[in-house]
């Protein structure tokens, strides 16, 4: 059961509930008080909240029904998509981004070179699910029973269960895509606070439910995969209801969130307040707080506004040993092994994140995008290394190298005016016939800088000082801005791929300063070479970029795709490729991963990674917290 082991445990428990809720005093501010605390009551409660927070069927972005907006078997909203028209004309459809609408004359001359793709080769993806192929739910009805009198919405409906049976891999969009289901959640409840997720786990001990939580689904490490052995009743626990930011506190600037909130609306709702909590993942339209923190995640702009650990301040989990949560809300604590550090990366293996106080910022008051091209790849990593050791980078900095570089030149969108076309034409021939940069072997960095005006004037003339003297030369903000603008319509791509036989993935690593060219150029060799032993007829697509920096290393994002025509079983040759390729990673001194957790797809490295005793330190964790295996997701260990 999800409660305290004894009477003496619960009474602590309930001062340590105590101390916090005169800690949140201020939910009961007069109104003409002038505390800088805003604040909204539980939901369950049925109060009216006083701020803006997202409530339920306002000013929340992805409704309960995903499918009413979102892709079934690719990334992203219906509306918003890669296609070719009638002209052979790349375009974006929709209206949501700012390259929704517009034509990418580049985009097909890329694939036919890169990949030798045909617009005459095309598959076609399963256009409608076809309930009839997804198993019957397996009912635990005792389970359902005592659920009904809790109120609490769910569904056993084939749609809502097949859209929390999988995360982003390419294994799991492909499936999809050929109309094959595999072993989905038997049923899928939505609670609206943390009270209904302790009544949740409550039953789910009782009845021997197996639980997995859900966020934004876009996990891409395997982690929402139903277990196939599993022959529980299977409950996908959505947590998008829990939306709403409970308070913001002006003073210790921090706020208190619902986990399920994704972060657009995060950030939207921060921002009509005046904050910001920085934290910008590229899946951050779809992604949620409770994901982030379940996954140890990383923003773009970490370097001013820090991870996910370093923004998080107070968690609350419901386990099915009880809630687990600190008795105060202070910035540190000297009391034995931090407990934040048990749930930060424990992927839905221990409990349910319910709640967050997370650091927020004033909206930087400035904000200014750049560009700089260097003539290779070894001289944008000195570059970048430099700025880290000076302690300078910007919000953002990231690496692309040559062939990421051509990737995002065929992404850009047709030129309106013939003045831009000619600048854009001059720059080119400033760089490569003046200067002599190599268009072959040149790379771009793009730049965020963000905070007071004169501070990021004069940051910004540090850090472009320190790429010249490494031979770098500025290439305008508009460069800068769009490879930030392409970073939310990056992952559309795919499915255009996979429309005309082309396949890829990405995956990431975190390496030493030292490691860092040598790691980028032996991935990329072991993949070229994997996927010509496995029989692929194309010569692959095999870049990286670094994307995040450290005083001690780096995060570098490989990715790789290749033409499938010719292959029984394109799926296997991409795991088989993959798998090489992290084993790589680690031969040369990476890490398993940075950000994107291990999930069900990179478990069998944890052993070497954490070590015999520490793989024996998180299963007595798991063993001590969950003994029944309730939250049965089977990641990581």
């Amino acid at each position: 059961m999800a409660s305290n082991s004894s009477g003496d445990g619960s009474s602590r428990h309930q001062i340590a509930r105590h101390r916090l809720s005169v800690i949140a005093g201020h939910l009961q501010r007069p109104a003409d008080s002038n505390a800088a605390v805003l604040a909204v009551d539980c939901k369950s409660q049925g109060s009216q909240p006083n701020v803006n927070t997202g409530d339920r069927g306002e000013g929340r972005t992805i409704p309960r029904r995903r499918q009413e907006i979102m892709k079934w078997n690719g990334w992203g909203y219906s509306d918003s998509r890669f296609l070719f028209n009638k002209k052979g004309q790349a375009e974006f459809t929709g209206k949501r981004y700012r390259l929704s609408g517009m034509i990418i004359p580049g985009l097909k001359d890329w694939m036919e070179g890169t990949f030798g793709a045909s617009l005459q080769h095309k598959t076609q993806a399963t256009p409608v699910l076809n309930t009839s192929a997804v198993q019957p739910p397996t009912l635990n009805e005792a389970f359902v029973k005592e659920l009904k009198s809790t109120g609490i919405p769910f569904s056993h409906e084939a749609e809502d269960r097949v859209f929390r049976a999988h995360g982003h891999c390419l294994h799991e969009i492909f499936a999809l895509r050929e109309g094959k289901i595999g072993r989905v959640p038997d049923m899928v409840v939505w609670p609206n606070c943390h009270n209904d997720v302790v009544k949740i786990v409550e039953l789910a001990c009782k009845h021997n439910v197996c639980l997995i939580p859900y966020g934004g689904g876009t996990s891409v490490s395997s982690a929402l995969e139903c277990p196939p052995e599993e022959t529980r009743s299977i409950v996908s626990l959505d947590t998008s209801q829990m939306n709403r930011i409970l308070w913001i506190d002006e003073k210790n600037l921090t706020a208190h969130v619902e986990s399920g909130i994704v972060g657009q609306d995060l950030e939207r709702l921060l921002n009509e307040s005046g904050y910001c909590t920085g934290h910008e993942p590229d899946s951050m339209e779809f992604s949620s707080l409770g994901g982030w923190v379940a996954t140890r995640a990383s923003g773009m702009k970490k370097n001013i506004y820090g991870n996910i650990e370093d923004l998080v301040v107070h968690v609350k989990m419901v386990t099915p040993r009880g809630v687990i949560e600190k008795s105060c809300q202070v910035p540190r604590m000297s009391t034995g092994p931090d407990i934040h550090h048990f749930i930060l990366g424990s992927e839905g293996t221990l409990g349910v994140v319910t709640e967050v106080t997370i650091k927020i910022r004033p909206m930087p008051e400035y904000q200014k995008y750049g560009s700089v091209v260097f003539p290779n790849f070894e001289q944008g990593v000195a570059c970048l290394r430099e700025v880290a050791r000076q302690r300078c980078a910007p919000a953002s900095i990231r690496l692309m190298d040559n062939e990421q570089f051509k990737f995002g030149h065929a992404l850009k969108p047709q030129v309106s005016s013939i003045f831009t076309s000619f600048l854009d034409g001059l720059k080119k021939f400033y760089i490569t016939k003046f200067k002599g940069f190599d268009p072959n072997r040149l790379c771009v960095a793009t730049l965020l800088f963000e905070g007071d005006r004169e501070k990021v004037l004069q940051h910004e003339k540090q850090v472009y000082d320190i790429a010249a003297k490494l031979g770098g030369l500025a290439a305008g903000e508009d460069n800068g801005q769009r490879g930030y603008m392409l970073t939310f319509v990056i992952a559309y791509l795919r499915d255009l791929g996979m429309d005309y036989y082309v396949i890829g993935e990405s995956f990431e690593t975190s390496v030493p300063w030292d490691r860092v060219l040598d790691i980028c150029r032996n991935v990329k060799a072991r993949i070229v070479r994997e996927c010509k032993d496995k029989g692929v007829q194309f010569p692959p697509l095999s870049t990286c970029r670094v994307t995040q920096t450290y005083d001690a290393g780096a995060c570098v994002y490989f990715y790789f795709a290749f033409n499938y025509r010719g292959l029984s079983d394109p799926v296997h040759v991409h795991e088989q490729v993959e798998h090489a390729a992290r084993e790589e990673i680690l031969a040369n001194g990476g890490s398993l991963s940075h950000h994107h957790g291990v999930g069900k797809l990179r478990k069998e490295w944890m052993r070497e990674t954490v070590s015999n005793v520490g793989m024996g330190m998180l299963k007595s964790v798991k063993d001590y917290v969950d003994p029944n295996n309730i939250f049965g997701n089977r990641n990581l260990l």
